[in-house]
C-alpha cells in the first residue's frame, strides 16, 4: 500500500514588528553618526557661529534627516530641551507651525544665542505661525534692549524680514507701520541686531515699489547718522542694494 505523504506544515506570516518611535536620545545618536569634525570646527571662524555644543552636522544632512523624521511638535520640543546646537537646529525643522505657542516663541527666543539658530528658527518656523502672533513678537521682540536680549531683538528684526519675504498676502501698511522698528534696530550697537535691521529693510524694499520707495526714505535718513555708526552702516547696505 502506498504510504501517505505527511501534510505540509503552513507558515503562518509574521507580522512585522512596529519600529518604536524616534525619541530626543535616539535622534542624538543620529546626529553623532553624522557629525563631521571640520563642519563643526569652521562654525566660529569662517561662519561667525558660536555655539559651544555644536557636533558639526552638514545642513543639508540636518535637513534630509528633518524630511525623514516629518512634523512632530512633541519630538521638537524634546530635542530642544537638549541644548545641542543641531538638536535645535533641526527642532525648528520639523515643529508643527500649527502647535507652536506665544509662550514657546518666548522660551526659544531666549535661548537663542548666535545669528544661525535665530534666523533658522525665524525662517523655517516662527513665520508660519498665524500672522497675528508673528507679528506681535516682531513688535515685542524688536524693542528689547538689554544686553542679554541681543539675539531676541535680531529675532525680531529676522522674523520681519521672513514675513515680508514669505507672506505674500500682507497688505503694505504692516511693513510700513514696522519701519520706525527697523529705524530703531539699526541704531543699536550690538552687530546681529543692526544687521538683522538691515535684513529687514531690504526684504521689505522687495516686496514692491511702493515699499522699496518707504525703505529707501529710511536708509538715506540713517545715511545721516554720524560716520562709523552702526546706522551708517545699515543704510550703506542697503542703498547698494537698492541701487542695483
Amino acid at each position: 500500500m502506498p504510504t501517505s505523504k505527511p501534510a505540509k506544515s503552513r507558515k503562518v506570516p509574521t507580522k512585522a514588528q512596529p519600529q518604536p518611535l524616534p525619541d530626543a536620545r535616539s535622534v542624538l545618536r543620529d546626529l553623532e553618526t553624522l557629525a563631521d569634525p571640520k563642519t563643526r570646527a569652521d562654525l566660529q571662524p569662517r561662519y561667525g557661529i558660536t555655539a559651544p555644543t555644536a557636533l558639526g552636522v552638514p545642513m543639508a544632512k540636518l535637513q534630509a534627516l528633518a524630511k525623514r523624521l516629518g512634523r512632530d511638535h512633541a519630538l521638537a520640543a524634546s530635542l530642544w530641551a537638549t541644548a545641542c546646537y543641531e538638536a535645535r537646529l533641526l527642532a525648528t525643522l520639523i515643529d508643527d507651525p500649527a502647535d507652536v505657542t506665544s509662550s514657546q516663541m518666548d522660551t526659544w527666543a531666549r535661548d537663542f544665542d548666535n545669528w544661525s539658530i535665530t534666523d533658522t528658527a525665524c525662517f523655517k518656523l516662527f513665520d508660519q505661525v498665524p500672522t497675528p502672533l508673528a507679528l506681535k513678537k516682531v513688535d515685542t521682540w524688536s524693542t528689547r534692549d538689554a544686553p542679554r536680549d541681543e539675539f531676541v531683538k535680531r529675532a525680531g528684526q529676522a522674523l520681519l524680514a521672513c514675513l515680508a519675504l514669505h507672506a505674500k498676502d500682507l497688505p503694505d501698511d504692516t511693513f510700513t507701520s514696522r519701519l520706525p522698528l527697523v529705524e530703531r534696530a539699526a541704531t543699536d550697537p550690538r552687530n546681529f541686531v543692526h544687521k538683522g535691521a538691515a535684513w529687514a529693510l531690504k526684504a521689505i524694499a522687495a516686496r514692491n515699489p511702493r515699499l522699496k520707495t518707504a525703505a529707501s526714505a529710511v536708509a538715506h535718513r540713517l545715511a545721516k547718522s554720524p560716520p562709523n555708526s552702526p546706522a551708517r552702516w545699515v543704510s550703506r547696505d542697503t542703498l547698494k542694494l537698492l541701487a542695483k
